[in-house]
């Protein structure tokens, strides 16, 4: 099995003293590097003043970590694509890729917040999901073009690559029908600069949830992240990509192949102490999340919600919480294998008001007790 970290800065309170939050990252991803953890992944947030969610620019955040770090692979969990221009994310996750020798995993989202979408592009507002779902679609198409090809132009409903009626002249740059109309003698096609390491198209990840963006996903060729539900539920999701997989590649693909699970992670001497230090922290998280997303995705297959049911610790604690001793959390890892087949596993460790001590006191432990059973 493969572990990486779920790296979802957060802090309220701490927005003056933001630099101490990104000395505590990179902390821990060289921690994270030296001690056999494959990957790190960046979220992407935008005007978060409440302090849940503290990275703006998984990118830049991962230009710095790839300076530090020599083995570790870099992810964005996720990219919102619909908040970007595609041929700036292609440029610079390339530039990323090359900055790091080809250690990125591109990871691309839809968006969930409505006052990020309005202020960054309003075509992508949650609330029109098939517009919001074109534009991702869209998005993806030009970057897999732009990374695939020497030079390349696209045609769509939102973009189109290179603009109509660009003439081009230059002595250090003959013409050539490879990007120009050479009877109008007008750019054609453009070309990415820089491309990918080695000219690779890179690993694509998606956070994906609804069954429609799991069959999307499966059916062409992007990897799954998913977090939030139980294993009973999550086994279905998994059974769906894998089918929809093995029906697309005309190969029989194995479960859990392809697809990454977050789970929220704290390790102690323990079990009163791990639920002491994180029990505030995690439910902090999850009454934020929640607020939009609600308790159904945390149900096993059937299961009603009770009337009244009250956002707790007890009520997550066996649905999708990897937190007690090594002995307890490595047991609920065993179950995840067991059951999932799961290929990799991200800790998501930096919850709210937890402090930066107890996440490394708990990494250690996880990295000494628990990852060598695996």
């Amino acid at each position: 099995m493969k572990f990486g970290v779920f790296a979802n800065l957060s802090g309220p309170g701490r927005h003056d003293e933001y630099y101490k939050v990104l000395d505590e990252a990179r902390e821990q991803a060289i921690y994270c590097d030296e001690n056999g953890y494959e990957s790190i992944w960046y979220t992407e947030h935008h005007f978060g003043h409440e302090g849940n969610e503290l990275i703006s620019n998984p990118l830049m955040m991962g230009a710095d970590i790839a300076a530090r770090t020599k083995n570790i692979r870099i992810g964005q969990a996720a990219n919102v694509a619909t908040f970007w221009h595609p041929l700036r994310l292609a440029e610079d996750i390339a530039m990323l890729d090359q900055l790091s020798k080809g250690r990125v995993e591109v990871g691309l989202a839809r968006g969930l917040y409505g006052r990020e979408a309005a202020n960054l592009n309003p075509l992508s507002d949650p609330k029109n999901n098939d517009q919001n779902r074109a534009v991702f679609e869209e998005t993806l198409e030009v970057m897999k073009k732009a990374w695939s090809n020497r030079f390349f132009s696209h045609k769509g409903e939102y973009f189109n690559f290179p603009a109509d009626g660009l003439s081009w002249k230059h002595p250090m740059s003959p013409p050539s029908p490879e990007f120009m109309d050479m009877e109008k003698g007008e750019i054609s096609k453009i070309s990415l600069m820089p491309n990918t390491y080695e000219n690779r198209m890179p690993n694509i990840w998606q956070t994906i949830d609804s069954p429609r963006s799991i069959e999307i996903a499966a059916q062409t060729g992007i990897n799954g992240i998913f977090w939030m539900p139980t294993v009973k539920e999550l086994k279905q999701r998994f059974e769906l990509y894998r089918d929809k997989a093995s029906e697309a590649r005309g190969v029989e693909v194995p479960l859990g192949q392809g697809i990454a699970l977050v789970r929220d992670v704290y390790v102690a001497e323990t079990m009163e102490e791990a639920r002491a230090d994180f029990e505030e922290a995690v439910l902090n998280t999850y009454r934020w999340i929640c607020h939009w997303r609600g308790l159904s995705n945390l149900l096993d297959p059937g299961e009603v919600l009770k009337e009244g049911q009250e956002l707790d610790f007890d009520f997550l604690f066996h649905r999708n919480m990897l937190v007690g001793t090594p002995e307890y959390v490595a047991g609920k890892i065993q179950e995840l294998q067991d059951e999932l087949n799961l290929e990799t596993l991200l800790l998501w460790t930096n919850h709210s008001t937890l402090p930066h001590e107890k996440i490394m006191k708990s990494m250690k432990l996880f990295t000494e007790e628990v990852m060598p059973i695996f």
